[in-house]
């Protein structure tokens, strides 16, 4: 059974005040933490290239010639299997705390993606601290009008878009699939959603952070930094936490900031089917734990991959490395879950569905009934 991990109460007691500072990750030190990291993830992910997928590597979605204004497409080579029908397509934002990370840590995910049959867009956004999370949505909204206006020239299909991410990304897939639906939450940022709410087909959520009431918890791995990172420079509940030991009042400020950030606060019926994977290993296990929840409550589709704390291999965002078999799952689980959600009516009297807990209509399990090792 799928139930969130109870965490002590919080207190603004001195002690543990400094007990908490002292056992959260401050954003510097992620930061140089990343750096050291992703060069070695590019090279441990990527390995094997897939032959199978065409590549078309830095497209500009913005005429800043930015490297945060770039994707990559990929499409799988032999397009004939999959008739004349144009593909749907998994536009992919990479993780790294929003401060680190690139779309070619990724590049072999996406591949295997694309082999599943879908055409798949890798993108890069600008990143904090020196952009904050308007730019950031903006420039995930600016990648999906893109997909709109050209995704056809490489065979996929502009109204069957699915969003995915993992941890950061996908809380900003999560994030633009709310603003999207939600006018009084895209007035907020002050964006011009790039397509229909119902061309949204599904959002796919690895180790994601969907709940920032997490980051408010004692001892929460990743500090308050985090969060007021990603606001405007100049906004008041930024500029109230410039000093660690702040009162309540003060924090209650942060966490109303904070609910425009938080995809789960945005949740309601209107959302379309969601893929969440994460693990009892995943420092955002109860994040994503309590985003299943939230999307039960209010009827939404959800398929859940929730693996335990005895698969040693399901670490934070495992699913980016293809060598674990807990990955390969993950992909399979991902592509049956495309092809559900993005069917049309006549596909789906033809189509026999492979994954269990995908026919959320029928009686089959629900997402509660999901979780464990499969």
């Amino acid at each position: 059974m799928t139930r969130a991990v109870r965490d002590p109460r919080s207190t603004f007691s001195p002690a543990r005040k400094v007990r908490g500072l002292l056992r959260r990750v401050p954003v510097w030190s992620w930061r140089l933490l990343m750096a050291g990291v992703s060069s070695r993830e590019r090279a441990r992910f990527n390995t094997d290239p897939r032959t199978d997928v065409d590549y078309v590597h830095d497209i500009p979605y913005a005429d800043d010639g930015a490297a945060g204004h770039r994707l990559d497409v990929l499409t799988p080579r032999n397009t004939v299997l999959h008739g004349d029908r144009a593909l749907p397509v998994y536009v992919y934002f990479h993780g790294g705390g929003w401060t680190s990370g690139d779309k070619s840590a990724v590049t072999k995910y996406c591949a295997n993606q694309a082999s599943g049959g879908m055409v798949v867009v890798n993108v890069n956004y600008r990143r904090p601290p020196r952009f904050h999370m308007c730019h950031v949505l903006h420039d995930a909204n600016a990648a999906v009008a893109w997909v709109r206006s050209n995704i056809g020239r490489y065979g996929g299909d502009p109204e069957c878009v699915v969003l995915g991410g993992d941890s950061a990304g996908g809380q900003i897939a999560a994030l633009l699939t709310a603003a999207t639906l939600r006018p009084e939450l895209a007035a907020h940022y002050s964006l011009r959603p790039a397509v229909a709410g119902h061309h949204l087909r599904g959002l796919v959520q690895h180790c994601s952070v969907v709940d920032f009431s997490v980051f408010f918890k004692s001892g929460f791995i990743m500090s308050l930094n985090f969060v007021r990172m990603l606001l405007p420079p100049a906004g008041p509940a930024r500029s109230r936490i410039r000093n660690p030991f702040t009162t309540p009042e003060s924090i209650e400020r942060l966490k109303t900031q904070a609910g425009f950030m938080s995809p789960i606060e945005w949740l309601d019926e209107r959302f379309p089917p969601v893929f969440v994977t994460t693990s009892e290993r995943d420092f955002l296990y109860e994040a994503n734990v309590n985003f299943i929840s939230r999307l039960t409550f209010h009827g939404v589709p959800v398929d859940t991959l929730i693996y335990q704390w005895s698969n040693a291999n399901t670490e934070h965002t495992w699913q980016q490395d293809y060598r674990y078999p807990e990955s390969q799952e993950v992909y399979l689980r991902l592509h049956d879950f495309v092809r559900k959600v993005t069917q049309r009516p006549a596909d789906h009297a033809s189509h026999e569905t492979r994954a269990s807990g995908l026919s959320w209509d029928d009686g089959s399990p629900g997402p509660a009934a999901v979780g464990g090792q499969p």
